[in-house]
């Protein structure tokens, strides 16, 4: 758990008041110094087996204090603390870039072996375009590969992409060991934490997303959006220099 316990290391110290908590069917969002976006994880089981500690008072909760939630073996606490962490950060927009995750993959990927986890839209765009583009995931779906192919995968491939709901379900730093040091790896989606500290890690690329507008986001979360359906965010990337 390293990587956890140095990302939240890099937080303010001061304890941020929380503001609102939304836990939506896809996507979680919590109001501190910012507005933080994580997926939106649930424990496999029946319905209502697994509950969330202290629903109701969160909001009493520094958002430190939820950002320990990132350590939690319960997914949608998980989904919490995650939240929490990437409504503390501090973005330095200077050295955001112009990036579309996509044509990076095409680009780079052009010829060469990828691995891509989590189910994402563009793969069907760009697939024909590497030698092989192996899509892996928790929930298979179609020629899509089991999570366990990751292991065998991973090591031969020249680009990765990894969901950032890696963070959420612990399986970022397996992921990371599996990487060969050459690979060229990337980390997408509204739960990334946009810190440099994953540079220090053989991350090249991040592509998160910063709220904007938490009025329009909320609205959009509360009534189960999906990510295009989310108003008030805006995509953002960051490119290790």
């Amino acid at each position: 758990m390293e990587i956890y316990h140095q990302l939240l290391n890099t937080l303010p110290k001061e304890p941020f008041p929380i503001k609102k908590v939304i836990v939506g069917v896809h996507w979680t969002l919590v109001c501190s110094k910012y507005c933080g976006l994580a997926s939106t994880l649930v424990n496999c089981g029946p319905h209502g087996h697994s509950s969330v500690r202290d629903v109701g008072v969160l909001q009493t909760k520094s958002a430190n204090e939820l950002s320990e939630w990132i350590l939690s073996e319960n997914n949608l606490e998980a989904s919490i603390g995650m939240a929490a962490i990437n409504s503390l950060i501090d973005v330095d927009e200077s050295k955001l870039v112009k990036m579309n995750a996509s044509e990076i993959i095409a680009k780079k990927g052009k010829g060469k072996n990828v691995a891509i986890i989590g189910h994402f839209p563009f793969v069907k765009t760009i697939r024909g375009i590497p030698k092989n583009c192996w899509v892996i995931e928790k929930n298979p779906y179609g020629d899509e590969f089991p999570e366990d192919a990751a292991q065998i995968y991973l090591p031969k491939a020249d680009l990765i992409a990894i969901t950032g709901t890696a963070f959420i379900n612990h399986t970022i730093e397996k992921l990371l060991s599996f990487s060969k040091p050459s690979a060229l790896i990337m980390i997408l989606g509204p739960s990334t934490p946009m810190t440099p500290l994953l540079f220090d890690y053989g991350v090249t690329y991040l592509s998160g997303a910063r709220v904007d507008d938490s009025i329009a986001a909320i609205n959009t979360i509360s009534q189960g959006a999906i990510l295009p359906q989310v108003s008030g965010i805006r995509l953002v990337s960051m490119k290790q220099i």
